[in-house]
């Protein structure tokens, strides 16, 4: 398993949800390892912030919203607010890794997110999701309140930023961090 390819996801990116559909169709095989870090604390490692915050955001949206629709994932529903607080989502999403559901969580809150256009800053949101992927709601939103998972998912993220990664979605593999939506296929070539 270690040498499994490792995809790197927040919650609140619109091009980690067109990546992680994808991945989720084995755009990386069977193996890949999907890893919950704050997309955030990346961006501030490294000295910058979101396009979705500036003045190419119109522009990016467009990009998102192509790409969704050539990918034949129908149209994106931007969440209000957006970009939005997502931090006990991203907490949820270690604790349902810690369960064994960490790619079922994610998955279906980049699809509630962006297919879905729900707020997933809210803990009645993130319960929804988490029963949608198999596990109970208000169990999940406990667990993501420990002090043992915030400190999971900063140790998530530090050492993402060690291993190379400058955003997401990533795919770490062969020793490569290769970022961004559109290197999916070169990291799938790598894990052929």
């Amino acid at each position: 398993m270690s040498d499994a390819p490792r995809f790197f996801v927040d919650i609140g990116s619109p091009y980690a949800w067109l990546a992680a559909e994808r991945v989720a169709r084995r755009a990386l095989g069977d193996e890949v390892v999907w890893e919950p870090v704050l997309l955030g604390a990346i961006f501030a490692s490294r000295g910058w912030g979101s396009w979705a915050d500036g003045e190419s955001r119109a522009e990016g949206i467009e990009e998102v919203e192509r790409r969704a629709s050539a990918y034949g994932l129908g149209p994106v529903r931007w969440p209000e607010p957006w970009p939005g607080n997502t931090l006990l989502a991203m907490r949820a999403a270690v604790a349902a890794d810690a369960l064994g559901a960490g790619r079922e969580f994610l998955l279906a809150a980049l699809r509630a997110g962006f297919a879905e256009g729900r707020d997933l800053s809210l803990s009645t949101e993130v319960a929804d999701v988490a029963s949608t992927a198999g596990i109970e709601g208000e169990a999940l939103l406990a667990a993501a309140s420990t002090p043992e998972v915030k400190a999971a998912l900063r140790t998530r993220t530090d050492a993402a930023i060690a291993a190379g990664v400058r955003g997401v979605p990533t795919v770490l593999v062969a020793g490569q961090a290769l970022w961004g939506d559109d290197r999916l296929e070169e990291a799938a070539a790598l894990v052929a």
